[in-house]
């Protein structure tokens, strides 16, 4: 007995029609198909040729030597020179051991604190009292850096508020921004009341997402709002957390530059002096570029360790990662 195949091709094909066509869709096809979403990506894309990918070839200029009005890629090659010269520098390890601290400390503060917060307005009741609470708390975010360090140098000014309730109690006027030993203080604060508020965004959504069942069954089993913080609510947005936590260690040395710029003086370099200033003088102000890309290079190398690693870590020691 024989098969005409020719009758019989007709209807495997006509059996999947589906998958065949979902075969031969090629990206073209898509392309034309989805046109519109695709170009909503192509602004994104372009800023981040221009303004990330393209620049990082000028980092040659790191290890050759550049001079303004002259090659763009530098002049001459030099290799690990400007590296060396800056490891030697006792000026850099100082301003890399201010960077390290203020990251630190800035890290230690404002990634709990919104964390805190978040769960604080989530047990809250009173609907108006939390969008008050919300709205105060996010408004600082919204309030340009030029206006917050002005606002921080009238606080602490020998006549400003801060000065005033410290004679209300009988102590003596005191030049806050004229002090290394206050300027660490003064700025993490300041970090912490203008972005606590808004860093609780990404937490309070991600506790919208958390099945009410299981606060339920937890009640069942005789939790009370502690234990059901602990067991349920911290579990649920640990994702979440640990994304953030991942991303603030990578922009670890990258502390503020201009609010650090608009607040610091040569009084308080000895605290105040951080990585990103320290290129800002020598690499703009002194036009010493190849040393300046030198130190951006490294530092740069340091925050794609930071990252890697906490990705890692995170990932053996939780199962949460970005990648």
């Amino acid at each position: 007995m024989t098969v005409d195949t020719r009758e019989a091709l007709p209807e495997a094909s006509a059996a999947h029609p589906p998958s065949r066509r979902r075969a031969r869709r090629t990206w073209g096809m898509a392309l034309r198909r989805d046109w519109q979403l695709y170009s909503l990506a192509l602004v994104p894309l372009l800023f981040f040729l221009v303004f990330r990918y393209l620049p990082m070839l000028g980092n040659v200029i790191a290890f050759r030597r550049f001079v303004p009005g002259g090659n763009l890629f530098g002049e001459t090659w030099v290799g690990l020179r400007y590296v060396k010269v800056f490891l030697d520098d006792p000026t850099f390890w100082q301003v890399f051991g201010n960077t390290v601290v203020l990251g630190a400390l800035t890290l230690l503060f404002c990634f709990p604190l919104p964390i805190v917060l978040a769960l604080l307005l989530n047990e809250v009741r009173s609907r108006y009292f939390k969008r008050f609470v919300q709205t105060v708390s996010y408004l600082p975010h919204f309030l340009s850096l030029v206006i917050v360090a002005g606002m921080v140098l009238q606080l602490t000014s020998i006549e400003g508020t801060v000065n005033q309730v410290v004679g209300a109690f009988g102590g003596e006027p005191i030049a806050f921004m004229q002090a290394p030993q206050w300027f660490r203080t003064i700025y993490v604060s300041s970090e912490v009341w203008q972005t606590v508020g808004w860093g609780t965004i990404l937490y309070l959504a991600a506790l919208t997402t958390i099945d009410d069942q299981l606060y339920e069954a937890a009640k069942i089993d005789g939790a009370n709002r502690w234990r059901q913080t602990w067991h349920v609510t911290l579990p649920g947005i640990r994702p979440t957390m640990v994304t953030l936590l991942i991303l603030n260690t990578g922009t670890f040395l990258a502390v503020g530059f201009e609010k650090i710029l608009l607040l610091y003086n040569p009084l308080t370099y000895p605290t105040a002096d951080v990585i990103s200033t320290y290129l800002y003088r020598v690499g703009l102000v002194s036009n010493n570029f190849s040393y300046a890309a030198a130190i951006g290079l490294f530092e740069s190398v340091i925050g794609l360790t930071l990252v890697l690693s906490a990705n890692a870590i995170s990932r053996r020691a939780v199962g949460t990662s970005l990648w």
